[in-house]
């Protein structure tokens, strides 16, 4: 184990940290991300991310506590320099630099009767935040995000998920795989439109089943609406016809959740 003070924001390993924080073309060339805050990072541990660099302000986070972590490149930063690299406000004194880790759609392990959220080609990442905590509530099987505009390690997400991005079953590809591994595993697929002929809480999901929701400017997909098994649509009795992704997407899951008598 190595250990090392920092102080000055022209460190090497300074500079990545804050090249990792701002650019998603480093991130995904690295393949490392940034994980602030004692909530996110327990979260990244226990779904069996590899930390490759920790920095702590041993006043907030003891030397004893970043150990626990299993990392092997320590580094206690002054109070200042801490100030300087923290991504928010308060993130009770540490950051790491993680390596990433990518699920197949092959990998996911389904449950008996498997709820599975599909995300088209959402743009931004506090909505897929969102989104991954309302899968981490209602206990759903994975998140999978088909075209995606945003990188799953976006600092942005990371945060808005609570650290629910490490430990849910997600995974990112294209509309087209994603249909074709549905269909394979016997999952209906359910699209949420304006235009759909049924109402959500008329809609059967008791059974293996895909939310499928597009984003908020663009929508869903033909593909998807050819594809689909059900449409469906929340009712909208007020000046504006459109929800927040992540709304919409928690009411339709917890439907699901109501007809299967709340068990998991």
């Amino acid at each position: 184990m190595y250990i090392d003070t920092l102080s000055s924001v022209k460190n090497p390993r300074i500079k990545e940290l804050v090249t990792l924080q701002e650019r998603s073309r480093e991130r995904r060339e690295s393949g490392l991300f940034v994980v602030e805050g004692i909530r996110e990072l327990e979260a990244c541990i226990k779904g069996g991310f590899v930390i490759e660099t920790l920095f702590f302000q041993p006043e907030i986070f003891p030397l004893d506590r970043a150990k626990e972590t299993g990392c092997q490149q320590l580094n206690e930063v002054t109070p200042e320099l801490y100030s300087k690299i923290a991504y928010r406000e308060s993130t009770e004194g540490v950051i790491a630099i993680v390596k990433e880790k990518h699920n197949s759609l092959e990998e996911f392990t389904l449950s008996a009767n498997p709820l599975i959220i599909v995300l088209e080609a959402v743009e931004k990442p506090g909505n897929l935040g969102a989104v991954l905590r309302t899968a981490d509530a209602a206990r759903a099987d994975a998140v999978i995000v088909c075209n995606p505009l945003t990188d799953l390690f976006n600092p942005n997400l990371i945060r808005s998920s609570l650290g629910t991005i490490f430990t849910t079953q997600v995974a990112a590809c294209s509309s087209e795989e994603c249909c074709k591994w549905l269909k394979k595993n016997s999952i209906k697929i359910f699209t949420a439109e304006l235009q759909a002929s049924e109402w959500y809480h008329k809609t059967d999901f008791r059974g293996a089943s895909a939310i499928v929701m597009g984003s908020e400017a663009e929508g869903l997909s033909q593909y998807w609406r050819e594809n689909a098994d059900g449409r469906i649509k929340i009712p909208m009795n007020g000046f504006v016809d459109s929800l927040n992704v992540s709304v919409s997407t928690a009411i339709i899951c917890f439907e699901a959740l109501r007809q299967r008598d709340f068990k998991f």
